[in-house]
């Protein structure tokens, strides 16, 4: 697969880079005025000529600079292939994954408030199936992982066309660098983003939810643009090759395909180092390989183990059953004096016929009916907890006592200190929902401070940032 731009062809120099034949001088009687320019022409000539024909451009703006003799048309739609398969499920679950936040039922939950029309698909989370989110995010953190051999394999595949000349040649060959420019640049950004966010490693210039929302904005776009520009193209391309006759192929029977309009295919190909089985082999090997690495952090059970890349993988609190946790309690800022006996909840309703804030202590919470929930966590980052046996007090319940029976929504804030989300606003449906809990014990015992002691939220199918922990107050609006 390496390209060694510094060899010559078998077959000698390339005749473009031959001196081009010297024009005779100007006439011994021609006045001096004229003859100046007319030198001066001559020496800019192969300047210019330079700048036209790409044989003759240094390095790897000259087409015979790339020597691979497995690229070409065929090689890279089967990479396209499988990257148009994939790339819109990663879009749509992305898009889904933001509207699980409920950003349109609060400025608190918007993490992108300057979205505009692109927010047209918004629409109020469902509570259930209770796996929902669980798996969309599952998906969609472990295929981007997943496709990142793939993509750098049809990068390479088509490395020449970012060093096309001339740059733009006419209007289609404008729209069709534009395009590439929003693709390549696009994905780039949006797979280093969020697999920079997988690992928390937080060097963002802004918001991850904000850069990463755009972007995929911006990346769609190139995608579908390039997409409709290419599509004939790659279909002709994978018809003419055989997948079955390319699999048998060994690199020793490798031959570079026709050249193809779209100079994919190096004009002065070296000998092959490796078949073009073997690039798929490679690739696909990567994936797989990436794939073991991170789906236990989504599947949990045994095959956590193997989630070497999930942050989480392997980092458990100190409560009942061990299971993950994002923030811990010194994370937040929660010490055992501000959770102790003297702890309250405060609880409120914002509307009309709102009756004062009544403040509950713990026992005063254990006192009152109690239900059990089996529900997961999950996070944006794909890692997830599976099921646990929460039991507390019914959201529901709690909007009844404080004078919202029918409540439109309800304000959680966390005793945290700082951070994007330590409030955070429930839609009706969740409150309603008979699984949605204010969690006093989880798998049998009181919460640990790491998991939210004394009170958290637990609704299901909800991002793990809206399972708010440490709960200081609900406030209930009609």
């Amino acid at each position: 697969m390496t390209d060694a731009g510094h060899q010559l062809p078998a077959h000698g120099p390339d005749p473009a880079q031959s001196a081009p034949a010297q024009s005779p001088g100007p006439p011994q009687d021609a006045p001096a005025a004229q003859s100046a320019p007319a030198s001066q022409a001559r020496r800019a000539a192969p300047w210019a000529r330079q700048l036209q024909r790409a044989s003759e451009l240094p390095g790897p703006f000259r087409r015979s600079f790339w020597r691979s003799p497995i690229r070409g048309p065929w090689l890279t739609s089967v990479f396209g292939l499988i990257l148009l398969a994939g790339i819109p499920v990663l879009f749509v679950t992305g898009l889904l994954s933001y509207a699980a936040y409920n950003p349109d039922l609060s400025p608190l939950n918007d993490q992108t408030p300057g979205k505009g029309l692109l927010g047209f698909y918004l629409f109020s989370w469902p509570t259930h199936p209770v796996w929902l989110y669980r798996l969309n995010q599952g998906v969609h953190v472990t295929l981007g992982l997943v496709l990142v051999p793939i993509l750098l394999a049809k990068l390479w595949s088509v490395l020449p066309k970012l060093f096309e000349w001339p740059p733009l040649r006419d209007p289609a060959h404008a729209l069709e660098r534009l395009s590439l420019f929003l693709l390549v640049g696009g994905v780039v950004f949006e797979f280093a983003t969020g697999i920079l966010n997988i690992q928390q490693w937080y060097v963002f210039p802004g918001s991850f939810y904000r850069l990463h929302f755009y972007g995929a904005w911006v990346f769609i776009a190139g995608f579908v643009v390039h997409v409709g520009l290419k599509a004939p193209r790659m279909v002709r391309s994978l018809r003419g090759r055989s997948l079955r006759a390319e699999l048998r192929t060994d690199t020793a029977h490798t031959v570079p395909e026709p050249a193809d309009e779209g100079h994919l295919v190096s004009p002065a190909p070296e000998a092959p180092t490796i078949s073009r089985r073997g690039a798929l082999a490679f690739a696909g090997a990567g994936s797989l390989l990436l794939l073991a690495l991170s789906v236990g952090q989504s599947l949990g059970g045994p095959l956590r183990r193997t989630a070497l890349l999930a942050p989480h993988g392997q980092d458990l609190g100190d409560g009942p059953g061990d299971f993950q946790i994002n923030v811990t309690a010194a994370q937040g800022g929660i010490t055992a004096a501000r959770t102790g006996a003297s702890w309250r909840l405060t609880l409120s309703h914002a509307g009309p016929g709102r009756n004062g804030p009544a403040s509950l202590s713990r026992p005063q919470l254990l006192a009152m009916t109690q239900h059990t929930a089996h529900l997961p966590i999950a996070c944006v980052e794909g890692w997830s907890s599976g099921n646990q046996r929460w039991t507390g007090v019914r959201l529901r319940d709690l909007a009844r006592m404080a004078g919202a029976p029918r409540p439109a929504s309800v304000l959680v804030e966390s005793l945290e200190r700082g951070g994007t989300f330590r409030q955070a606003v429930l839609s009706a449906g969740q409150i309603m929902d008979p699984d949605s809990l204010l969690a006093l014990r989880v798998n049998g015992a009181d919460l640990s401070l790491d998991h939210g002691f004394p009170a958290r939220i637990i609704v299901p199918a909800s991002p793990g940032v809206h399972n708010t922990k440490w709960v200081a107050s609900l406030t209930f609006r009609s």
